[in-house]
Formats: structure tokens, C-alpha cells, sequence
């Protein structure tokens, strides 16, 4: 019993310090990445204007307050978010099939978001203003949720092999919609292109403060399941026997992902491999109890997402999908040539 409690006091103690290095890192990361561009924003100065605007300090006048407030905090703070959903839904979709190589792209999710869209670009008028393209892509992401746990679903239940290799056929599938859309849509296709690409040239505060609300709330309402989840990988028969409805928690688990996903999608565009490279990074670090490991991957992904955005202005503002591509593939063959049974190995 001693023992027991000791283990528990341990584990606790080790989850208590992951988290204050993880939010001191963020902290960090937001400092440095704003810094970060064709114009070199000394950190001290962000961290006096930041100070100023919370009435924290007084200063005479700051030369890089536009540039600081209205095109880099916008923009870090929206990738933020959109790392935050991608690493989230990764690690519940991971969770859920039991399989590391699992995110929001391989069984579709992203690809029908994507596909509402880029529908919006091309087809629909904007009815909604600013809010057509994401509520396009919401509307393609449960279409493609709703298209997978369907043709997935045999006699009431849901096999999740059967589940994930149906979701990268419906994958497959909305891309070649969206290679057609691209097609009949020249006049569009470099705006396509680019947002297919993934990236945050057009960040805003309005971008940030729609997606804000809905990717916690998401976030929020998929915490409450970590339990679940942690009792679903010892099997769904042990999970019956603890009372848990293992078929309403694969429905409403893949809802929530497809939500928090779309978020994601609607203004960034199409970043791959986020959601399948952060889950497994932060699992090495915390283990596979899902209390720790959705706010983990959650800051993870954040932190990893804004330094790719970094780069990728220093680069000339290289499209961000591109280089997620470039760390993601080559984990993603990693993960084939050295996973042995499945997400219970890890």
C-alpha cells in the first residue's frame, strides 16, 4: 500500500514538473518566436510593450509596436491554437484506435474539412462573411466523421482497424476532390495552393478570436474522457465491465476531434503530421495515462508549431505544411520500421 502511494506520489510530482517546464517553454517560445522575422524585434522590448498594454509598466513610445501587435502576436498566437487542436485530436484518435501512426489527416478528418474549405473558396458565396470558411470546414469534417463511422460500422459497432483503414480510403478520396476543385479552378489555384500548403500569412486577431472559443471548449470536453480512454486501452470489455459505453465514447471522441480539427483547418490550411508526430514525442516524455497527456501534447504541439512558423518566415515564409512534411515523413517511416504490436507497446 505504502508502496502504491509512494509510485502515485512519484508519478504526480513527475507530471507537476513536465508541466511548469512546458508552460515556462511556452512563455519562452512566445517571446522569442515574435522576435523572430525579416525584422528583428529585440525580446526585452516585446516583454516591456507586452508589460505596458497589462498596465504592468509604463514606457515613453516602443518603434515596433505594429509590428509586434498586429502581424506577429495574431499570427504566434493562431498557430498556437491550431497546434494545440492538431496534437489534441492526434492524441485522442491515437488513443482511441490504439495506434500510433493515427492522426486527423490519415483517417480523413482534415481532408474533408479541407474540402469544405476550399468549397468556400470556390463555390460558395460569403454569406457569413468571415465565417464561411470555417464553418465549411466544420460542415466537411463531420461529413467525413459521419462517412467513415458509417461505412466502418458493422451490426451497431465499430472495429477500429477496420475504422482507420476506412478513414484513409475516405482520405484518399476527398483528395481527389480537392485535386479536381484545384483543376476546374484555375483562376483560384494559387490561392488554393498556398492554403492546401498550410500556413499563417493572413493571421488576425478576428482568426484568432473565432477559433479561440471553440478549440478550448473542445479541448475542455475531451479531458473529460481521459479516463475513458486510459480504461479503453486495457480493451473494450474491460471498459464495458468499469460501466464505460465504449460506442457513444468512440461517437462523441471522434465528433470532438473533427470539430477541434476543423478549427484548425479553417484558417492555417492543410498542416500535416502534427498530430501524428507530438502525441508519441509526449508520450516518451509522460507516459500513455491520457490526464497528462492531453495538456501535454496540447502545449507541445503549440510550442512546436509556432518555431515551425518561425522558420518558415525566416525562410521567406515558406509555407508551414511544408516543413512539418519535412520533420513528420521521416518520423512517420520511423514509426513503421520500430512500432511492434500497436499503441499498447510503446
Amino acid at each position: 500500500m505504502k508502496k502504491a502511494t509512494a509510485t502515485q506520489l512519484s508519478k504526480f510530482v513527475h507530471w507537476k514538473m513536465v508541466m511548469i517546464y512546458l508552460v515556462v517553454l511556452l512563455g519562452l517560445s512566445i517571446v522569442l518566436t515574435t522576435a523572430i522575422g525579416p525584422v528583428y524585434v529585440p525580446p526585452l522590448e516585446i516583454i516591456a510593450l507586452v508589460g505596458s498594454k497589462l498596465h504592468l509598466c509604463e514606457i515613453s513610445s516602443i518603434s515596433h509596436e505594429t509590428i509586434i501587435f498586429r502581424v506577429r502576436l495574431p499570427r504566434i498566437l493562431l498557430g498556437l491554437l491550431v497546434g494545440l487542436s492538431l496534437a489534441t485530436a492526434g492524441t485522442t484518435l491515437q488513443g482511441l484506435f490504439k495506434n500510433p501512426m493515427a492522426d486527423p489527416y490519415i483517417i480523413g478528418i482534415a481532408s474533408g474539412a479541407a474540402v469544405g474549405a476550399v468549397l468556400a473558396i470556390t463555390f460558395i458565396p460569403s454569406f457569413f462573411s468571415i465565417y464561411t470558411i470555417p464553418i465549411m470546414a466544420v460542415v466537411g469534417a463531420m461529413f467525413a466523421t459521419f462517412l467513415v463511422y458509417t461505412i466502418a460500422q458493422v451490426r451497431g459497432r465499430i472495429q477500429v482497424d477496420t475504422l482507420l483503414l476506412t478513414g484513409i480510403a475516405v482520405s484518399l478520396f476527398f483528395g481527389a476532390i480537392l485535386s479536381y476543385m484545384m483543376f476546374r479552378h484555375s483562376h483560384d489555384l494559387a490561392g488554393i495552393f498556398f492554403w492546401t500548403m498550410g500556413g499563417f500569412w493572413l493571421a488576425n486577431w478576428t482568426q484568432v478570436e473565432i477559433i479561440v472559443l471553440p478549440v478550448l471548449v473542445c479541448f475542455f470536453l475531451i479531458y473529460i474522457f481521459a479516463k475513458d480512454l486510459n480504461a479503453m486501452l486495457l480493451g473494450e470489455e474491460t471498459a464495458q465491465t468499469l460501466g464505460i459505453n465504449v460506442e457513444n465514447v468512440k461517437r462523441i471522441m471522434l465528433v470532438l476531434s473533427a470539430c477541434i480539427t476543423a478549427a484548425a483547418v479553417a484558417f492555417a490550411g492543410t498542416i500535416g503530421f502534427v498530430g501524428l508526430i507530438i502525441p508519441h514525442i509526449t508520450r516518451s516524455l509522460v507516459g500513455p495515462d491520457h490526464r497528462i497527456l492531453f495538456p501535454a501534447s496540447a502545449l507541445v504541439g503549440g510550442i512546436f508549431l509556432m518555431w515551425t512558423d518561425a522558420l518558415a518566415r525566416l525562410l521567406g515564409e515558406m509555407p508551414v505544411g511544408i516543413i512539418t512534411a519535412f520533420f513528420g515523413a521521416p518520423f512517420f517511416i520511423y514509426l513503421l520500421r520500430t512500432r511492434k504490436s500497436g499503441y499498447g507497446s510503446m
